[in-house]
């Protein structure tokens, strides 16, 4: 069965040779394709997207004008000529047998969706703390797909091979999201009746943002776009969401009353910060990661929360595209 592997593409130039080729390597029986959505860059991925389509005729490239995921996927779908959409991001890197192994999965499962483990990898001593962050608990929550778990059933999994019917029966990804897409669009297909299934022999190399700004802004649009799931589901809303939000009034309130009133609210402040500060030195794998883990630690969950309280009511589609 022929797979159709979609990725939308803005200035991916660091890693775009590496995912590509690694996909092209992909030692899967049957047919398959890869579609590169590609926005307006402003680095050369564009110019080694097309360097790759001239090289090997299973890269294909499509237009995506405005830069945004949801609208690069759709129209990577849209010119898709096999019944399984394989999703994968152009800075992420897939094993040799993900695709065999996915498609195998659908077809055991009978789900419309598979997918595994987002296995952050850094290379620079920033980006490797950012990976032992994103890979603990103590970053992300009990989320299986960052930190692993046994194989089943789930409200969401990292990137995602689909049964293009079922994707196309939901209505594909909602255009309106700048994040969360793929947690909304999980949504739908679960809503229609689809089973999402998680396995954790499925993994996707990630490399995350290199510089604080950078990952500063990545998970202040996470929690401002979780908020708009948020409204636009009832019902969807999740406990892990909703606890950097909390910490962050916590932590607000608690510097506030504890300067202005009494040292004694300085307590959750002081709790917080310690228990950072020792869970870094214990998920730490090396001394510096030691030292820049509670800068990272704090960034995530502080910025996400404040992202989330901030996220308008109205927001939908913005003009301004996506890093």
């Amino acid at each position: 069965m022929g797979v159709s592997v979609v990725l939308p593409i803005l200035n991916e130039e660091r890693d775009l040779q590496e995912s590509i080729s690694a996909i092209l390597a992909q030692n899967y029986s049957g047919a398959f394709e890869v579609i590169l959505a590609l926005g307006p860059s402003s680095d050369r991925t564009n110019e080694i997207a097309k360097e790759l389509a001239a090289a090997d005729s299973r890269v294909v490239l499509v237009d995506n004008p405005t830069g945004r995921t949801a609208n690069g996927l759709n129209a990577a779908i849209a010119i898709a000529k096999y019944p399984i959409i394989s999703r994968i991001d152009g800075h992420a890197e897939i094993s040799p047998s993900y695709l065999s192994d996915a498609t195998s999965l659908l077809n055991k499962t009978g789900a419309v969706n598979v997918g595994g483990i987002m296995a952050a990898v850094g290379k620079s001593k920033f980006e490797k703390a950012v990976a032992t962050a994103m890979r603990s608990s103590l970053g992300v929550g009990s989320s299986r797909f960052h930190t692993g778990g046994v194989a089943g059933p789930a409200d969401t999994v990292y990137l995602g091979t689909f049964k293009k019917s079922a994707l196309l029966e939901a209505g594909g990804y909602d255009e309106r999201f700048t994040r969360a897409q793929d947690w909304e669009l999980n949504f739908r297909l679960r809503k229609n009746g689809g089973t999402i299934w998680f396995d954790p022999s499925l993994v996707v190399t990630y490399r995350p943002r290199s510089t604080i700004k950078a990952l500063a802004k990545q998970y202040f649009q996470y929690g401002t776009w979780r908020r708009a799931v948020s409204r636009s589901h009832m019902g969807s809303v999740n406990l892990r969401y909703l606890a950097p939000p909390t910490a962050l009034v916590i932590n607000a309130l608690s510097i506030i009353l504890g300067l202005t009133l009494s040292p004694f609210f300085l307590i959750p402040i002081v709790t917080y910060l310690g228990l950072i500060v020792l869970g870094s030195l214990v998920i730490g794998k090396s001394l510096i990661e030691k030292l820049i883990l509670p800068t990272v630690l704090i960034v995530m969950h502080m910025v996400w929360g404040a992202g989330y309280l901030s996220s308008p009511k109205g927001l939908m589609a913005e003009e301004a595209q996506e890093e």
